[in-house]
């Protein structure tokens, strides 16, 4: 690896950093005590700021070149809600809360990338904004950052996951659909009540929502072309007051994933359509809602081959990877993308000598090789002084 020495000298903060957030870790909307360490570590560095809703952190730097182009940055801050099973001096001291998703390691990296871009603003023209991006974990936070107005102007938009799917010193810049949509729906269905030795005097919501989790599977086994992909999945369904009444209602949640915005919108008008007319069919009504949480995260592909050539001097062009299988989960970093050209790298952060660097994403022994905290440093400061020369 070809770690440049301005990267190599924030490696002690860099990794304190990140083993502090990991230590600290905070819910989605509720990231207040990770947003004013944010704004702690950029007051050292003289780095203007401002908050983007109440936990959300946006920062600029401005080159003193002039005039040029505008590039956005951004890393996601929120945790999840679950416990951090490791034993190590780092791990959560927040019952309950954990960074079992690598934000803590995006968190520090950012910072670390705004320190370095600051003491080199003479280097440079046109514009780094920052975005230390809240509730990526519920879909909530690049939204606040869009609609504040922050990408106005922007001609480029770049962030980076860690992996640990992918060994520390890899790093995939795939080109085209990476991960899929994410959209929460709820399905409410309104029978009639009766007592069950009279089932015909009623209408029973148990037995329709029943019918109407067998008949969403159609969507993707008798509506979907094999060669394209879609989740739909019911993840709870409550029904009922007793053992012995027929259920007057019934509440059903779930979720759809799909990979371009042509299949989400089919999807989603499928499970509308087979929710209300499969509770028409038994004489009842259902009424099904939609909450947006993550568009289709597609890499530009003109974008990808740029940020490759930076990658491939750091970390070799053998281990720069262009063909990383499509994930199913979201990330909210395509509601950027969607206005924006830009690209999501996926940062390898397996090191199979240390097996809490091999468990997946969201588990409660996850953790990283902290080798992959300059790779990902590296790769957004020398893209970023490449675009902006």
């Amino acid at each position: 690896m070809n770690i440049k020495p301005y990267v190599l000298d924030e490696k002690e903060h860099l990794i304190a950093l990140r083993r502090y957030f990991h230590a600290h870790p905070e819910p989605s909307l509720k990231e207040f005590h990770t947003a004013e360490k944010i704004e702690q570590e950029l007051d050292d560095c003289g780095i203007k700021h401002q908050r983007i809703g109440e936990s959300g952190v946006y920062a600029c730097i401005k080159g003193k070149k002039g005039m040029g182009h505008v590039i956005a940055l951004r890393c996601d801050i929120d945790a999840l809600a679950m416990d951090d099973l490791k034993d190590e001096d780092y791990r959560s001291v927040n019952e309950g809360c954990a960074h079992a998703c690598g934000h803590d390691a995006h968190t520090a990296v950012l910072l670390t990338v705004a320190k370095i871009l600051k003491a080199k603003e003479n280097e440079f023209s046109g514009e780094v904004r920052c975005f230390f991006q809240q509730a990526e974990e519920i879909g909530q936070g690049a939204r606040q950052f869009v609609d504040a107005g922050l990408l106005e102007g922007v001609d480029r938009v770049y962030g980076a996951h860690m992996c640990s799917s992918l060994d520390v010193g890899d790093v995939s810049l795939t080109p085209g659909p990476m991960n899929a949509s994410c959209d929460y729906f709820k399905i409410e269905v309104k029978g009639k009540g009766a007592h069950v030795s009279t089932p015909q005097l009623g209408i029973d919501a148990l037995y329709i929502a029943s019918q109407i989790v067998v008949n969403l599977q159609t969507i993707v086994s008798r509506n979907t072309a094999p060669v394209d992909s879609a989740v739909v999945g019911v993840g709870v369904l409550r029904a009922g007051t007793q053992y012995n009444i027929v259920a007057e209602d019934a509440v059903l949640e779930g979720t759809t994933r799909s990979f371009t915005p042509q299949q989400r919108a089919f999807t989603n008008q499928k499970v509308e359509t087979i929710a209300t007319q499969t509770a028409a069919l038994f004489g009842a009504s259902a009424t099904v809602t939609f909450k947006d949480y993550a568009a289709p995260l597609i890499n530009d592909e003109d974008i990808a081959n740029e940020v490759s050539k930076i990658a491939e001097a750091i970390v070799g062009p053998s281990h720069v990877i262009h063909n990383q299988t499509k994930m199913l989960q979201a990330d909210d970093f395509a509601d950027y993308l969607a206005k924006v050209k830009g690209v999501y790298a996926f940062i390898g952060s397996r090191n199979k000598a240390y097996p809490n660097t091999c468990v997946a994403l969201h588990h409660g022994l996850f953790d990283i090789d902290e080798d992959a905290l300059l790779i990902s440093c590296n790769l957004f400061v020398d893209y970023t002084l490449d675009y902006l020369k």
